[in-house]
């Protein structure tokens, strides 16, 4: 098969790693190669598939290199883990708060991935980057604007502050298309709980010219996942969550549609929340 390069945007928070790790943790589990790559400051990407644990990060390690020979001589197994199912997992790490530009982690490990010829080498069926998304520039555009992903899906929630992330995500995608860079699949609708969230998300998605690939409700099952360490495909994979996640799992390997998403203006955007919330709805409980 052709390899899939995929990464997950979304305002931070909003539940991109729980999304990742479980398409990751069911694409492994079906005999598919895959790599997960962690481009968020907090490192935590792929703990749900390594039971909990926090692996060295690439940028932390290139850091401890005193030359850029050492750099480029980086032995990739102190970065580069199997978990569940063999996923290999890497965290592109980030700067301590307040020193340096996070971006830089993303830019550091794709770089040094590049350079020792890892991917050329275990020859993935699928590559998941979970990027950090509030802010889409430096580093955090790199997977967009470079190619390196060749389709986009964000996770989005029924919140404005989600919504609006997405939308400037959708900015970016649209800048750098015609560049060569990568296009969307779709939205991840995750904390979808009742029928008035699920219409503002399709009426968001409808106002872009996107789609809506999968609705994630809320469950202590996340909840409890997350905290012993785990995918809810591993801890939990009789239940209806889990075959929810498989259902988007399949969707995003079979599918092969891709859209250049139209953003409205933020005025408009506001303009349409505004309208929104004097609709009743349950309030989201995450996100």
């Amino acid at each position: 098969m052709t390899r899939k390069t995929i990464a997950i945007y979304g305002k931070g928070g909003i539940g991109k790693s729980t999304t990742a790790s479980n398409i990751s943790a069911d694409l492994a589990k079906q005999g598919f190669k895959v790599m997960q790559f962690g481009c968020d400051p907090k490192s935590d990407s792929t703990c749900a598939l390594l039971d909990g644990r926090y692996i060295p990060t690439i940028l932390d390690t290139a850091v401890e290199a005193k030359t850029v020979r050492e750099y480029k001589d980086i032995d990739v197994s102190k970065v580069m883990f199997q978990g569940y199912q063999g996923v290999y997992c890497l965290e592109c790490g980030g700067p301590e708060p307040g020193r340096g530009c996070a971006g830089r982690g993303v830019l550091t490990a794709i770089e040094l991935i590049k350079q020792q010829g890892v991917i050329d080498t275990l020859q993935p069926d699928f590559i998941i980057y979970d990027v950090l998304g509030d802010v889409v520039c430096g580093g955090f555009a790199m997977p967009i604007r470079e190619g390196v992903a060749k389709t986009v899906y964000v996770v989005i929630s029924p919140n404005y502050a989600a919504i609006y992330a997405a939308n400037n995500i959708f900015k970016a995608i649209l800048r750098f298309a015609e560049r060569g860079g990568a296009s969307l699949g779709g939205l991840i609708a995750n904390y979808v709980e009742t029928p008035a969230e699920k219409d503002i998300v399709d009426h968001f998605a409808s106002l872009t010219k996107t789609r809506i690939v999968g609705y994630i409700p809320f469950s202590e099952m996340m909840i409890e996942s997350d905290i012993q360490g785990k995918t809810v495909i591993e801890m939990f994979p009789e239940s209806e969550l889990a075959g929810i996640f498989r259902s988007l799992t399949s969707r995003i390997a079979e599918d092969e549609e891709r859209i250049v998403p139209q953003p409205i203006e933020a005025s408009v955007l506001r303009q349409w929340a505004q309208e929104l919330a004097k609709i009743p709805r349950a309030a989201p409980r995450r996100g």
